[in-house]
């Protein structure tokens, strides 16, 4: 597996981050071993999890896929870089959630605990929080990162606009700043490259970004003439509804169909083809996979070695194109 340098860090990490939402609620434990195995089989040695996985859960089972994490990293923790997130509800009061200073600070403490750890390499605010000033969430990351226990921070789900405020405050703060964004980033979903990507190359900010096959509808094993699945993300508690207003819709099937046709003439799996395209774009760092089974991982992991043909990528630029627009990412 190839390894790149994370953004302007020293730090280097593998091609391919191996994502967990999945564990613990759509994959029981031995399942999540399982994948975590044939994910560090493949060469991958990056693990992004967060404190409320798993998704599409509810608070009884937030914590549970950074405790999976935990127990299969026993024994082997400094072979991985570990990168985890804070924001969401854990618990009943209204202080178990968000990016204040007290949150983040109890936050990172479960996260270790869970995890079995002293320290994660990357601490992500999971969303923004309009009701926290940026100033006291980054001064809480500072805190952290001094104390130890963090190595790096970064943010997923933030507006180019908030990336760059966020730069700026821990600049004049003298704190330390942002190497990374998480991004949800796909073919079917395209807006990134307006501003944040552009933001992102200028800074040097590392980029890992999800859902790079679109919630699985990037494989072309839907059918829309038929209700989802059980369980796919489609039909996955709280996040059912999130998936099917994101990917759920004849525009995007159309598209799904025509680009399934590009990949057979290209004699390569449309999953394949799919993070192909994403590693393809020079901002992206780290795209970051997922799985429910093992086996589904050999697309992703065949992506790294794909040689994309560049009048293969401007055929997907373009039947794509439109995605480039639409509303601001959740």
């Amino acid at each position: 597996m190839q390894q790149i340098r994370f953004g302007a860090t020293g730090l280097k990490v593998s091609r391919l981050c191996m994502g967990t939402m999945t564990f613990g609620l759509q994959c029981e434990e031995a399942q999540s071993f399982a994948i975590l195995d044939a994910a560090a089989h493949g060469g991958i040695s990056f693990l992004d999890t967060a404190d409320a996985y798993p998704v599409g859960g509810s608070l009884e089972t937030v914590g549970r896929t950074e405790e999976i994490v935990g127990k299969w990293l026993r024994g082997r923790r400094n072979h991985f870089i570990v990168a985890t997130k804070c924001f969401g509800r854990m618990g009943p009061e209204p202080w178990n959630q968000g990016n204040s200073r007290k949150h983040i600070l109890d936050a990172i403490v479960a996260s270790l605990r869970r995890l079995g750890t002293d320290y994660v390499d990357l601490y992500q605010l999971h969303q923004y929080d309009p009701g926290t000033p940026i100033d006291e969430s980054l001064e809480a990351l500072d805190t952290i990162v001094r104390s130890g226990k963090v190595r790096y921070v970064g943010c997923s789900n933030f507006l180019a606009y908030r990336v760059a405020r966020a730069l700026g405050r821990s600049e004049a703060l003298c704190l330390h700043k942002f190497v990374s964004v998480q991004p949800r980033y796909n073919l079917l979903f395209r807006q990134p490259e307006r501003e944040l990507l552009p933001l992102c190359a200028e800074e040097n900010l590392a980029v890992i970004p999800y859902n790079p096959l679109a919630g699985g509808l990037l494989t072309a094993k839907h059918d829309r003439s038929r209700p989802p699945a059980a369980g796919t993300r489609f039909t996955l508690g709280r996040v059912a509804q999130l998936y099917t207003e994101r990917y759920w819709k004849e525009r995007e099937f159309d598209t799904v169909d025509a680009l399934a046709d590009i990949a057979r003439d290209a004699g390569v799996d449309l999953a394949t083809l799919a993070v192909a395209w994403v590693l393809a774009n020079p901002a992206i760092t780290v795209p970051i996979i997922g799985a429910s089974r093992p086996e589904q991982l050999r697309a992703s992991l065949a992506a790294v070695e794909y040689a994309l043909d560049p009048a293969l990528k401007d055929r997907l630029d373009q039947l794509t194109a439109e995605y480039r627009m639409g509303d601001a990412a959740r």
